[in-house]
C-alpha cells in the first residue's frame, strides 16, 4: 500500500491560529508518502532514506517512548486507546519532496500519512478531517506541544481550507481553482523558539494585562484598539495592531473565496503583500534573505508573497499565475531554492 500526503503553506492567518484567530491553508503539490505492507511478526520498521535514518520497535502496547517527541509510537497508541487492535508488524518506507524544516510541514504530513496509512491497511474507516484530528492528537496533545491544528488538518484535508478552532473547530474547502505559487526555499534553518518567544508570548502577555482590566475584550471582533494601549508595553501594542490587521486580510480574503466579493488574481497578491508587510515589520518573523526572495519575485512578475510558517528562516512563496519559471529564476539568483507549486488534494491512497 502507498498513502501520500502533501505539505502545505498558510495563505492567511500566520500566527493567529493559538490566538484562537481562524487561518486560511493550501495543500501543495510537494508530498510525502509512506509505502509498505504487513510481515509475518509484530516488529514495526522504518526505513527513511530521505535523511539516512531507521526506526523499529515491537508492537508491546502501552508503547514506551524512548526519545523526544516519538510520533510513530504516538499515532499507535492513540489509536490502540481509541480500541482499535494493532497487532500485525509493518515494513514501512519513507519518502518526499517536502522541503525539511521549512515551515511547509514536512513533518505533519509523514505523520498524517502514517495515520492514513493504519487507517487504510486496517479498514479503520476514518475520513480526511478525523485523520487530522488523530494527528494532531497524537503530535500535540500526546506531548503538551504548543502549536495550532492548521498543519495537521490542511494536510490531511487538502486543497484550500479555512480553519477555525474557537468555539469549536470548523472547516470550509474551497473549490476555487488557483494559479501557480512558486515555494522558495531560503534553506535558513528556522527559528521556531526565538520567533514564539516574541511573538506568541509577547502577545498573550499583553492579552493578559486587557483581560485583566477588560474581562470582554474579544481579539476576533476587537475594532478599537485604542483604549487598551497604556497597559501595554510598546512590542505588545505592536504586535495587538498586527493581529488585528492580520485578522481582517484574512477576512477579506474569505469573503474573496466565498464569491461574497469579486474574484481577482491581483487582489489575492495585494493581500498577501500586505500579510507579509505585518510579518516582517510588526511581528519580526521574516529574514533579511526571504526579504530578498520575496522582492526578487515580485520583480520578476510575482503578484504577491510572503514568509510561510513560524519563521526565522524556512520558506516563502509567491503566487504567480504567470511566467512561473520567472519567479523560480529570479528567486534563485538571490540564493534560494525554487519550487513551482499547485494546490493539491490531502491524504489519499494511490494504491
Amino acid at each position: 500500500m502507498i498513502v501520500s500526503t502533501p505539505g502545505r503553506i498558510c495563505l492567511f492567518g500566520e500566527h493567529q491560529d493559538y490566538l484562537g484567530l481562524p487561518v486560511i491553508a493550501a495543500a501543495i503539490s510537494k508530498r510525502i508518502q509512506i509505502e509498505g505492507d504487513f510481515r509475518v511478526d509484530n516488529v514495526v520498521h522504518f526505513s527513511l532514506p530521505d535523511v539516512g535514518a531507521e526506526e523499529s520497535f515491537e508492537l508491546s502496547f502501552p508503547l514506551v517512548y524512548t526519545k523526544e517527541r516519538d510520533y510513530f509510537k504516538s499515532v499507535l497508541n492513540v489509536l490502540h486507546r481509541k480500541g482499535h487492535r494493532l497487532a500485525k508488524g509493518l515494513e514501512l518506507t519513507v519518502s518526499g519532496n517536502i522541503p525539511i524544516n521549512s515551515g511547509t510541514s514536512s513533518s505533519s504530513a509523514l505523520l498524517v500519512s502514517w495515520v492514513n496509512f493504519l487507517n487504510e491497511i486496517y479498514g479503520l474507516g476514518y475520513t480526511q478531517k478525523q485523520v487530522g484530528e488523530i494527528t494532531y492528537e497524537a503530535e500535540v496533545l500526546e506531548f503538551s506541544e504548543p502549536g495550532g491544528m492548521m498543519d495537521q488538518y490542511s494536510t490531511a484535508v487538502g486543497n484550500v481550507i479555512y480553519l477555525a478552532s474557537v468555539p469549536e473547530i470548523h472547516i470550509e474547502t474551497y473549490a476555487r481553482e488557483l494559479g501557480t505559487f512558486v515555494l522558495g526555499d531560503s534553506e535558513e534553518p528556522k527559528d521556531t523558539l526565538g520567533i514564539l518567544s516574541h511573538v506568541k508570548f509577547g502577545m498573550l502577555g499583553g492579552m493578559q494585562k486587557i483581560l485583566a482590566k477588560f474581562p470582554d475584550f474579544d481579539l476576533a471582533i476587537e475594532n478599537d484598539p485604542a483604549k487598551y494601549r497604556d497597559l501595554l508595553t510598546e512590542d505588545e501594542w505592536v504586535l495587538l495592531q498586527s493581529n488585528i490587521s492580520d485578522r481582517d486580510l484574512l477576512l477579506e480574503a474569505k469573503a474573496m473565496f466565498e464569491g461574497k466579493i469579486a474574484w481577482s488574481d491581483e487582489k489575492l497578491g495585494s493581500l498577501l503583500n500586505e500579510h507579509q508587510v505585518n510579518l516582517r515589520e510588526h511581528k519580526r518573523i521574516s529574514t533579511p534573505k526571504i526579504n530578498r526572495m520575496i522582492q526578487a519575485a515580485l520583480e520578476a512578475g510575482a503578484l504577491g508573497g510572503k514568509i510561510n510558517g513560524s519563521g526565522g528562516g524556512g520558506c516563502m512563496f509567491a503566487y504567480a499565475p504567470e511566467n512561473p519559471e520567472k519567479v523560480v529564476e529570479a528567486i534563485e539568483k538571490v540564493g534560494g531554492k525554487a519550487y513551482i507549486i499547485t494546490v493539491d488534494k490531502g491524504t489519499t491512497k494511490i494504491r
